[in-house]
């Protein structure tokens, strides 16, 4: 059931990611309830705020467009080609500080918010776009991850206040749905260590080798036809 397997597939990377930065997420979290916005950890806070508005804005503006758009996968294709493409030229990058500013944040929100689109990888487009712009690999990826939290919730509230009734209607045991949440966690811890250890070593930008084959075949795949999904 697509719907279920979206919030399933939601539920199991916020675990991931909160269990994964939970030290830095608890001393976010203990630096905004004093109301301390000035410390290393406090001043992420009206960051990951900005850095969500865009995303916000797009997914709500655009969200139904790119849905109708994306639904070939000649478009599908040709997005996983530009994500790659967007990775591969991340390398390029040498300067690199470890200072995220506003415009960072809202760089790489949009960058989150384009992520609606099927094809481009969340955690791929924004890790490119922040070294990009000069961040160095270890606060592009914490940062990246930090930013997805209030992404995920708000697509999970909506997703669940929306489908309800089709939610409901799924008939899936608990059971069932709690092996869906793990197996989307070992997923999801898995591919979070792949990508932290890809950025220590450099290696970031050969993820894109994997977007453009996966384009290619999709491209081929929707001549002469063009098969939707």
């Amino acid at each position: 059931v697509p719907i279920l397997f979206d919030v399933i597939l939601h539920m199991g990377t916020l675990v991931v990611i909160l269990m994964f930065f939970r030290k830095k997420i608890g001393r976010i979290l203990s630096s905004a309830a004093s109301l301390d916005f000035r410390s290393e950890y406090g001043s992420l806070v009206p960051l990951i705020l900005v850095g969500t508005i865009p995303t916000v804005l797009i997914g709500g503006v655009f969200g139904r467009i790119i849905e109708d758009t994306f639904h070939y996968f000649t478009a599908i294709g040709f997005a996983f080609i530009f994500c790659g493409t967007v990775l591969h030229i991340s390398k390029y990058k040498k300067t690199k500080t470890a200072k995220i500013g506003y415009s960072t944040a809202i760089a790489m929100g949009v960058a989150q918010g384009l992520a609606i689109i099927p094809g481009i990888s969340r955690s791929g487009i924004t890790i490119a776009v922040a070294l990009l712009l000069g961040i160095k690999q270890s606060k592009a990826f914490e940062f990246s991850f930090l930013l997805s939290v209030p992404a995920i919730l708000g697509a999970l509230a909506y997703t669940t206040l929306t489908e309800f009734g089709e939610l409901a209607a799924t008939g899936l045991r608990w059971e069932e749905t709690v092996m869906g949440v793990l197996l989307s966690m070992l997923i999801g811890y898995l591919a979070l260590r792949l990508l932290r250890k890809a950025l220590a070593k450099r290696k970031f930008h050969l993820f894109a080798f994997y977007c453009w084959i996966l384009g290619v075949l999709l491209l081929v795949a929707d001549q002469p036809f063009g098969f939707s999904i």
